[in-house]
């Protein structure tokens, strides 16, 4: 929406209709927040009790509904779109419309003023050693830091300073999310550029090692390489396996080979146990390696399940039952309930410890 905004900003008004899935996501003041950290500028309507979601007969997140100057419904699309596609329907409605389109420049609303000495959404952190690495999200960048002590580090490096997406010396990022220490490197989930990074350390600079800078949508996109929001990195073995947020997959990137490749998941949204690539997942945002199995957080599931890093294995499920079923109850099993976590990982003594997002716990 952001592209369609920018593109037609003179004739285009975007109203977002928040109709929220979980509890959590229901909260006018969390709705508000995630506006900010997402840098939404447009009105966003709360729906919690989804009526304005059974007036428009909407059946999928997302939906977008094209309403003409008059007021009437032109159509609408369930499912994830481009800005490509629906910009050449935009341009035949405005050709169309004639002097029943207003057109009025309006301003973007002032931006929040970030302290760049504070953090604004830190997304994931990694800690190696002495070493630190804070994914400063809300402010599009990544910084490397050295413990002190337990409460305090030295910032070594700062790489970013505004959304964008650029290699070199100079890096630009766009919504960093999971960090990983490699060595004498960094590797960064640079979540808004549907790409994976490499920051090295000694040389400090930075080069994009899986991903086109553009979001997985066609075949040419999957044959470039393209991924779909990667969220968070970890170790398996001589590989990096990958939390991909927007295709419901775990990928697996060969460091030699210089490409990430589907590893577990089909593609399909649901949560469904069985062979690596026959397996449903959704929405993978945390990932971590325990022995030969990963865990990851199945955030749209609300569960948190497994997969063999063997490529003849299979995914399993620890906690969670379904899409729907979440909520916050400590158990055994079936019987616990999360609230869209996004983040696992292994306390070394044989327990898990799992980011309840939604549910304000650890």
């Amino acid at each position: 929406m952001r592209e369609l905004e920018e593109q037609f900003r003179d004739e285009l008004v975007v109203v977002g209709v928040h109709s929220g899935k979980f509890i959590t996501e229901r909260e006018t003041a969390r709705i508000a927040d995630a506006a900010k950290r997402l840098g939404v500028d447009h009105p966003v309507v709360n729906d919690r009790q989804f009526r304005v979601w059974r007036s428009y007969a909407v059946r999928a997140w997302p939906t977008i509904v094209v309403i003409d100057p008059r007021g009437y419904v032109l159509g609408q699309h369930a499912g994830e779109f481009t800005a490509d596609a629906v910009a050449s329907a935009l341009r035949e409605i405005i050709a169309g419309a004639g002097d029943t389109l207003v057109r009025a420049t309006r301003p973007h609303p002032s931006a929040e003023k970030a302290d760049g000495r504070a953090l604004r959404y830190p997304g994931k952190v990694a800690v190696d050693g002495e070493r630190i690495a804070i994914a400063d999200s809300g402010n599009d960048r990544v910084i490397v830091a050295t413990l002190t002590r337990r409460d305090a580090a030295r910032v070594d490096m700062v790489l970013g300073s505004t959304r964008g997406w650029r290699d070199g010396a100079d890096p630009l990022f766009d919504y960093p999310q999971g960090v990983l220490f490699a060595g004498d490197e960094l590797l960064v989930a640079d979540a808004g550029n549907h790409s994976v990074r490499a920051v090295d350390l000694r040389s400090r600079t930075t080069r994009t090692i899986a991903g086109t800078g553009r979001q997985l949508r066609t075949r040419a996109d999957l044959a470039a390489g393209a991924l779909s929001s990667p969220w968070d990195l970890a170790r398996a073995g001589d590989r990096v396996a990958i939390a991909m947020a927007g295709n419901h997959r775990v990928y697996m990137l060969d460091r030699k080979a210089g490409r990430a490749v589907p590893f577990a998941g089909s593609g399909a949204e649901e949560l469904a146990d069985g062979p690596l690539l026959s397996a449903a997942l959704a929405q993978p945002m945390g990932i971590c390696a325990v022995g030969e199995r990963l865990y990851f957080a199945d955030s749209e599931s609300s569960a948190i399940r497994w997969a063999d890093a063997d490529a003849s294995g299979a995914v399993g499920t620890v906690v969670g039952t379904g899409l729907f079923d979440f909520g916050d109850v400590d158990g055994e099993g079936d019987v616990v309930r999360l609230q869209h976590p996004q983040s696992v990982i292994a306390m070394g003594d044989g327990r898990l410890l799992v980011a309840d997002s939604y549910n304000d716990a650890l």
